[in-house]
């Protein structure tokens, strides 16, 4: 049953996505989020206290999350085993942004022959500055977004999803505990102020949680590319650059494998923020380089869920097939 759960909830998100105006976990989660944020801010401004309070919040909201998914899951169950299971797919397929991610790609490359629209649709995807962008800046930050997103919103919560599955407790509650500390990194995980303390720990457990699957991610990467000893070599290189212990590798594998350079000059919000270059320039970006990119990350995936479905099909007691 978790291999079947595992496949139907790939194939839900590769076929349908997070389909508009549906209530999705993650807007749960960020409203959670959004008010503890405006109660602990008029609270306090003790800097110890901030610092509490985001322990507080990434333990609660990870482990809530789990705990309520999974409680859903088994009264599903109790009331009928299929929906039970329907309950679990539709979670699970809730965490990859496999299809999400695609579909923004998609709405920023479908405008590019009108800048100013593709550089409104970008500016919903990223947060750098994207009013003066040119066709390759926006080639550029594209690639970046895919390849950044790939780990922390396809392949990490897949890898938690795998580890899940072989526990009594399951993938889901795995999966969505991961996606909790990733939402909360992305709202509060900042080291500017007024997030400096108050997302501190969200901020740094995300990083910890990210680190094996990123790396797993690059090495599984590498092996597909057929080239792993050139990318892993030049991973090691550019990828420390980065400030982030895991963005520069999920970007650095991606423009090492198709042989791109990303970083570079940004804006924020007016200020000029240089990021170390990554990879190597011997070919332009182009849309076919962020469709290549997209088609890595999606064979990637299915290798980690077909050696993990293998696994599970062979603990199987015998006769399960038995007619």
């Amino acid at each position: 049953m978790s291999a079947l759960i595992l496949i139907c909830s790939a194939l839900l998100d590769f076929w349908i996505g997070d389909p508009w105006n549906w209530l999705h976990p993650v807007q749960v989660m960020g409203w959670v989020i959004e008010q503890f944020k405006q109660v602990t801010f008029r609270l306090t401004k003790n800097a110890i206290a901030l610092r509490i309070a985001g322990v507080i919040l990434t333990i609660g909201l990870g482990f809530g999350s789990a705990g309520i998914s999974w409680g859903l899951i088994q009264l599903g169950t109790f009331l009928h085993p299929i929906l039970g299971s329907a309950i679990a797919v539709v979670l699970l397929a809730s965490c990859f942004a496999g299809r999400s991610l695609r579909r923004a790609a998609e709405d920023v490359i479908a405008r590019l022959d009108h800048l100013d629209e593709a550089r409104s649709q970008l500016r919903l995807y990223v947060g750098r500055d994207t009013e003066h962008l040119s066709k390759p800046q926006i080639l550029r930050a594209v690639l970046e977004t895919v390849t950044e997103n790939s780990v922390d919103g396809v392949m990490a919560p897949l890898f938690y999803a795998l580890i899940g599955a072989f526990t009594p407790v399951g993938s889901v509650a795995f999966a969505i505990a991961y996606k909790a500390v990733s939402t909360l990194d992305s709202m509060i995980g900042y080291q500017a102020p007024p997030f400096t303390d108050l997302g501190w720990f969200s901020a740094k457990t995300d990083d910890v949680l990210t680190w094996f699957p990123c790396r797993l991610t690059v090495l599984t990467l590498g092996l597909i590319s057929g080239r792993p000893f050139e990318v892993w070599k030049l991973c090691q290189r550019d990828a420390p650059q980065d400030p982030s212990p895991n963005s520069g590798w999920s970007e650095c594998i991606y423009a090492a494998i198709l042989k791109v350079q990303v970083g570079g000059v940004n804006y924020y919000q007016g200020v000029e923020k240089h990021k170390p270059l990554l990879g190597e320039p011997l070919q332009e970006i182009t849309v076919d380089t962020i469709y290549q990119a997209l088609s890595l990350t999606r064979v990637c995936f299915l290798s980690w869920l077909a050696i993990a479905c293998l696994f599970l099909l062979q603990h199987l007691p015998l006769g399960t097939f038995a007619t």
